[in-house]
């Protein structure tokens, strides 16, 4: 037989615990309104600022419900890079993507065997652009530089293309080229964006 032992409550925790049922009951009584829409009754609130919102108001975080204006200033945090790193980014992506692009292009000359290089080839141009990139601006980073860069990628393949169907008319040469751009640009923004495709 075991002893029973008595547990005793501390008369100040005692009145935290009333204190904690009084205000939540007060809460849960009095009807909120969204602080963006005055019209719209709502029972939620920001886990951040503790301000009420609405259904249509509310964005969903891993950590709870948060308002708009709390989830612009969580990103804006996350906004690191400066007006230079758009320029050097997009340069260097171009510069990088018309090297890849020529490259890819006799590649296409090997016939059949070169669509296996392409399909292994294509994300390691991808990665070795982002890299480059990513060196570049310092690893700063902001979601309209990702967007910049995976454009410098595109145009910077561009040139090549134009070059391949003026002078060449090549249009085998051209779809290889396409493949390419298929496959690196999503590699170059899902690398430089952090963005996990497979885990």
């Amino acid at each position: 037989m075991g002893i029973k032992q008595k547990t005793f409550v501390s008369l100040r925790d005692l009145r935290v615990w009333i204190l904690r049922i009084v205000t939540m009951t007060e809460t849960t009584t009095e009807t909120l309104y969204c602080y963006v829409h005055p019209t719209r009754e709502t029972a939620l609130r920001c886990n951040n600022c503790n301000r009420p919102i609405c259904a249509a108001c509310a964005v969903r975080t891993p950590i709870g419900y948060r308002c708009r204006e709390c989830v612009k200033g969580q990103q804006k945090a996350f906004d690191t890079s400066e007006w230079y790193d758009y320029l050097t980014g997009f340069f260097v992506a171009a510069l990088l993507s018309g090297v890849a692009s020529f490259l890819v292009t006799l590649v296409g000359g090997f016939g059949f065997f070169g669509w296996f290089l392409i399909a292994a080839l294509a994300p390691t141009a991808g990665v070795t652009i982002a890299e480059g990139v990513r060196a570049v601006t310092r690893k700063r980073r902001s979601r309209a530089l990702f967007i910049t860069v995976a454009v410098g990628v595109v145009l910077g393949a561009l040139f090549v293309i134009l070059f391949q169907l003026l002078f060449f008319g090549n249009f085998f040469g051209i779809l290889f080229q396409v493949i390419y751009l298929v496959i690196a640009v999503p590699v170059v923004y899902s690398r430089l964006s952090g963005i996990q495709l497979f885990r």
